[in-house]
């Protein structure tokens, strides 16, 4: 099992800045390509980035392009989203995400097999 506990969600205003933390347990974390994915009430489980194993690989949601970082800290057990520039549109619960089967796309979440509970980030305008 892979246990993944994500931190530092909270509320901010349209154009502030957050960065999230997903830690996991477990000795093989950089043999997994970690996704974060986001939720708003009514909505559907989002695609937000992908990072590989290595870290040498990213992949973004067009909607935070130029705005959001993936990264990652294998010695730590930890991966990193870093959002910059944050609009209202970004109010959801984020979910990191560890993939466990390459049948799927990077944004399908049918590809992961652990997921942690979920942060709760809140844009005002």
């Amino acid at each position: 099992q892979v246990q993944l506990v994500e931190s530092g969600g909270g509320l901010v205003q349209a154009g502030g800045s957050l960065r999230l933390s997903c830690a996991a347990s477990g000795r093989t974390f950089s043999s997994y390509s970690m996704g974060w994915f986001r939720q708003a009430p009514g909505k559907e489980r989002e695609f937000v980035s992908v990072i590989s194993g290595s870290g040498g690989i990213t992949y973004y949601a067009d909607s935070v392009k130029g705005r959001f970082t993936i990264s990652r800290d294998n010695a730590k057990n930890t991966v990193y989203l870093q959002m910059n520039s944050l609009k209202p549109e970004d109010t959801a619960v984020y979910y990191c995400a560890a993939q466990g089967r390459s049948y799927y796309r990077d944004n399908d979440p049918r590809g992961y097999n652990y997921w942690g509970q979920g942060t709760q980030v809140t844009v005002s305008s």
